[in-house]
């Protein structure tokens, strides 16, 4: 997974590299993409953890706000004037507003590291669903061919018995018919081996799955004998 990655778009240079410097002094630095609000059209990106908004121009604000607010992405507004905050309050309701203070740089820094700490947790939860959801699929897959063995198995006795019956009849066949018939014969057996591979390995999964149960039960009464 990559380094979270923080927008940050302002006409004011030392906006942003006073919210970058103030971040170096923590823990967790994301990635940082820096843009004015002219390059914002020119170079917009719809990939990040969250974004942060300094003073614009007004005739770009809602070239920016606007693709913003749609991402679903967490996004800061800071340091607008009353009339400009209200303008974003009431246009695009999801972005939240920090107006300038004595700690805005404090409060900023520590809201969007929870937002990106958050944006990283829900998209560990999106991929973890998926791939559960996958895992879901093939053992849905894998249960209907164990259950449907039997039947194959079957299938493929009679088959091979077939054609081993067609080839103990010397002189009935042309050389070219016996080829084919033991070509059938070969396929099946072939096959048959595939089928016994899934009963070896369905053996296998339940010796693990069967350890992993006695040793989660070793650790519940060890823990339990513990007295935590």
């Amino acid at each position: 997974m990559q380094a979270p990655t923080v927008l940050i778009i302002s006409d004011e240079v030392d906006f942003s590299r006073r919210i970058t410097a103030r971040w170096q002094m923590e823990r967790n630095v994301p990635t940082f993409t820096l843009l004015s609000g002219d390059l914002w059209p020119r170079f917009a990106v719809d990939v990040f953890d969250a974004a942060i908004v300094g003073d614009l121009r007004r005739d770009v604000l809602s070239v920016v706000l606007e693709p913003l607010h749609s991402t679903g992405q967490p996004v800061f507004c800071v340091g607008q004037d009353a009339a400009t905050a209200q303008l974003v309050r009431e246009r695009w309701p999801r972005i939240a507003i920090l107006r300038g203070s004595e700690h805005w740089l404090e409060t900023l820094v520590l809201a969007a590291s929870e937002a990106v700490h958050r944006s990283r947790a829900e998209l560990r939860a999106r991929s973890a669903e998926a791939a559960c959801a996958t895992l879901d699929r093939q053992a849905t897959l894998g249960r209907y061919m164990l259950e449907m063995r039997h039947n194959l198995n079957n299938a493929l006795t009679s088959v091979l018995g077939n054609s081993d019956l067609l080839l103990l009849e010397p002189g009935s066949f042309s050389a070219q018919t016996r080829a084919q018939i033991e070509t059938i014969r070969n396929m099946t057996l072939r096959i048959h081996e595939i089928m016994q591979r899934f009963s070896s390995l369905e053996k296998e999964m339940n010796v693990v799955a069967q350890q992993a149960e006695q040793d989660s039960g070793k650790s519940y009464a060890a823990v339990a004998a513990s007295g935590l």
